[in-house]
């Protein structure tokens, strides 16, 4: 089972050997193909061979490449992840209204309940306000709980002045997280058969990955308590690495300890189980401990 994320930081040429991704600097370093999870490419002096880059599209590595600033910027996804994708691209156009609207219920909850719990752990008193919104959603969100209960819940973790759209280390740490759990699921996506462009209440034209932005939103809560106990001053190359271990932090799922990078799977499984068998009871999400 692949496990590690790799970062590649400074300038290097990687090509494949027998198995191997080779990383060629000063010195060379291999490590087998079967054990790569996410491949990060962190800066624009690497180059790679097209035969990696087939290989890793072949064992569904997600790979990662960053812009001049070493912020993710775009991801390497094959046309196609499974053997049966033509149906399953099918499958989802005839998703219909009524069950995409209530697996997004249970989504928007389980996001409120995790930022909730989230809360709880640090004794913010604001907690409750998020579990009086939980008790309020209505079906399809319609009256749009998600979007109260994070103006709460971002304010009460971060201060009274704090805003996602401003520019600090705070919010490049959540927005490097964000993006590398969302790549994760858009890994899981393709790798299903399915395509990340139509979702279940994202609609953006603009947004490739409005799948993978549904299912994600439960996850954040993970990103959002690293964040927390980070207090970055600076977000560098340190920081990315501390957010990075993240997807190697372990939680519960379907009654048995897992990775992050393992949970995100099956709980992908689950959505789209309980998307064509028409169940939301099918859906598995995680618990960890707080």
């Amino acid at each position: 089972m692949s496990w590690r994320t790799v970062v590649i930081s400074n300038s290097a040429k990687l090509d494949y050997q027998l198995g191997y991704l080779v990383v060629r600097r000063d010195d060379v370093v291999k490590i087998h193909i079967s054990e790569i999870s996410i491949l990060i490419i962190e800066t624009t002096s690497v180059s790679l061979t097209a035969a990696l880059l087939s290989e890793l599209i072949k064992k569904k590595i997600k790979v990662i490449f960053c812009d001049e600033k070493r912020n993710p910027s775009s991801e390497l996804i094959p046309y196609y992840g499974a053997h049966d994708t033509s149906i399953k691209i099918k499958n989802q156009i005839d998703w219909d209204a009524d069950i995409k609207s209530s697996v997004w219920t249970e989504i928007v909850s389980e996001k409120i309940r995790k930022q909730a719990q989230h809360l709880e752990y640090w004794k913010l008193p604001e907690k409750q306000m998020l579990y009086d919104y939980l008790d309020e959603i209505q079906f399809g969100d319609s009256t749009n709980r998600e979007g109260h209960a994070a103006k709460v819940y971002f304010n009460a973790l971060f201060g009274m002045d704090f805003t996602r759209t401003a520019e600090n280390s705070t919010n490049a740490a959540l927005n490097y997280g964000y993006g590398i759990i969302l790549s994760a699921f858009n890994r899981e996506i393709v790798a299903n058969g399915y395509i990340t462009q139509l979702g279940l209440f994202h609609d953006n034209m603009f947004n490739q990955f409005n799948l993978g932005s549904d299912l994600m939103e439960p996850f954040r809560p993970i990103v959002d308590k690293k964040v927390k106990q980070m207090k970055p001053a600076k977000f560098e190359h340190d920081e990315k690495i501390c957010i990075l271990q993240i997807l190697q932090q372990e939680v519960t799922i379907s009654n048995r300890n897992e990775c992050v990078n393992n949970a995100i799977k099956i709980y992908c499984r689950s959505i789209f189980e309980a998307l064509n068998e028409r169940d939301i009871s099918a859906i598995k999400f995680y618990e960890y401990e707080l």
